[in-house]
């Protein structure tokens, strides 16, 4: 019997991480969904009420990966690594930061959010969010390890269309916008979003060191 199938006898029964980790990724996608409507209002105020909502789920998502450590610190024996389940809860609430910092900087700014590069990145942002919610759920028994891997490939495959998007839309801005501080405003806006993206990849790539050593 090798050692991870030795260790698996004593996984305690109410394995709370997997809740815990389940939650925050729920509440990580329920905010990438609220962006998507944050970058179709145009409506200040309206913006507005959609962002504190966003704002919400963030300080819920504190708590909980607060929670996560707090049980880390509590439990001798860890359905994983503890280090791993550190870098998973740190990459998820991660993702959640930038979601509420790029839905922030939109009304902070002031910017017209009916732009093609917001649209996309809140797409795209949407589906990675979405993979990585389902490679979560997937974590609690392990049984599916191809619909992991196939979350996993599409996690990185956004992030580098991710990638295209910034390029692509920073050189349509500088094409087209001649007021140098909507230059910067926007340019930080598809930062944030794209960074959103990363750590999306971040939690992607902990999934997998997880699946390597106990699948």
């Amino acid at each position: 019997m090798g050692a991870n199938s030795f260790l698996k006898i004593f996984l305690p029964k109410d394995r709370v991480f997997y809740g815990l980790f389940e939650d925050v990724s729920d509440r990580v996608l329920e905010m990438a969904k609220i962006l998507m409507a944050v970058v179709e209002e145009q409506d200040f105020n309206k913006r507005a009420a959609l962002i504190t909502q966003i704002e919400h789920l963030e300080h819920e998502n504190d708590e909980l990966t607060h929670r996560i450590f707090t049980e880390l610190g509590r439990n001798f024996i860890t359905p994983f690594d503890r280090e791993d389940i550190h870098y998973l809860a740190s990459s998820l609430d991660d993702i959640a930061d930038y979601i509420y910092a790029s839905a922030k900087k939109i009304n902070f700014y002031h910017v017209n959010p009916v732009d093609y590069g917001l649209h996309k990145f809140s797409d795209l942002i949407y589906q990675s969010c979405e993979q990585v919610r389902n490679a979560v759920r997937e974590l609690r028994n392990m049984k599916n390890l191809r619909l992991i891997t196939e979350s996993l490939v599409k996690i990185n495959s956004i992030e580098n269309q991710a990638d295209d998007i910034f390029d692509l839309s920073i050189e349509r801005l500088f094409a087209e916008e001649e007021d140098a501080k909507e230059v910067i405003k926007m340019r930080e806006i598809y930062q944030a979003m794209e960074i959103a993206t990363d750590k999306c990849e971040d939690a992607g790539n902990v999934i997998e060191s997880i699946i390597v050593k106990y699948a």
